[in-house]
C-alpha cells in the first residue's frame, strides 16, 4: 500500500467543513492513491479485491453480472478475474450510461423499475455464474433514510439475481447495516446454501457498509 503523509486541508471560503474533511480523507486514503496509481477508476475497486482474494468466487471463463456498475472499478476487476472477453463474460449495468470498459459489455437498466429482472435475463441471454452489486444511494446525511434506500438497492439486486444466476451461483450485494435487512437475510437464506456478512480491508472502519456474500444459489 501507499506510503504518504498526512496532509491537511484547509477549510477554503464557501466550503463546507464537512467537504473539507471529506477531501481530506480522500487525500490520505492510500486506496484512492493506489487506484490512481493501478489505473482503477474507483478506490471501490479495491474492495471487491479484498471480497474475492478472501472468497475466491471470480474465476476465468464466468459470467458476472456488475449491477450499478459505474464508474467501473468492480467492472474492472472482474474482467481481469474472470479473463473477459475472452473467456469470460462481464455485464456491466447501470442507471446511467458511463465510460465503457475494455472487455465488459455494459447496460443501462432501472433495477427498481417493474420487469427489470426479466429485462436483464432477455438482456443476458443466459445464466450468470456471480451477480454483484456495490450499488449505493445518494446520502441524505439522515441514518435511517439512507439505509433504507440501501435497502432498496439491495432488494432489487436480490431480485435480478434470482433471474439470472445458475444453480450454485454467488451474489455479493452492499449493505449498510441499521436493521432493516432482516427480511432480505432471511430470503436469502432460503435461496442460497450460505449467507454471511464480509467487510473487506478498503471498507473504511467507521463506515456502517458491510458486504452480504450468498453462495451456492437453489433457483435456477
Amino acid at each position: 500500500m501507499t506510503d504518504r503523509r498526512h496532509e491537511r486541508v484547509r477549510t477554503a471560503k464557501g466550503r463546507k467543513l464537512s467537504s473539507t474533511r471529506w477531501l481530506e480523507r480522500q487525500l490520505n486514503d492510500p486506496y484512492v492513491a493506489d487506484a490512481k496509481k493501478a489505473g482503477l477508476r474507483s478506490r471501490a475497486a479495491f474492495k471487491l479485491v479484498g471480497l474475492d482474494d478472501r472468497l475466491h468466487l471470480l474465476k476465468p471463463g464466468m459470467t458476472v453480472v456488475d449491477l450499478g456498475a459505474a464508474p467501473g472499478g468492480w467492472t474492472q476487476v472482474a474482467v481481469q478475474r474472470v479473463d473477459a472477453p475472452e473467456k469470460g463474460r462481464v455485464v456491466a449495468v447501470d442507471i446511467n450510461p458511463f465510460d465503457p470498459v475494455a472487455g465488459a459489455e455494459q447496460a443501462v437498466l432501472d433495477l427498481r423499475a417493474a420487469g427489470a429482472g426479466e429485462a436483464l435475463a432477455a438482456l443476458l441471454g443466459g445464466k450468470a455464474d456471480v451477480v454483484l452489486s456495490d450499488m449505493g444511494a445518494p446520502a441524505t446525511g439522515h441514518r435511517a433514510t439512507d439505509h433504507l434506500r440501501s435497502m432498496a438497492l439491495c432488494e432489487a439486486a436480490a431480485e435480478a439475481a434470482r433471474e439470472v444466476l445458475k444453480p450454485g451461483g454467488a451474489l455479493i450485494v452492499k449493505v449498510l447495516q441499521g436493521g432493516a435487512e432482516s427480511d432480505l437475510l432471511a430470503a436469502l437464506k432460503r435461496e442460497f446454501a450460505r449467507v454471511r456478512h464480509v467487510k473487506p480491508p478498503a471498507s473504511r472502519s467507521d463506515s456502517s457498509e458491510t458486504y452480504v456474500v450468498a453462495t451456492g444459489f437453489r433457483g435456477g
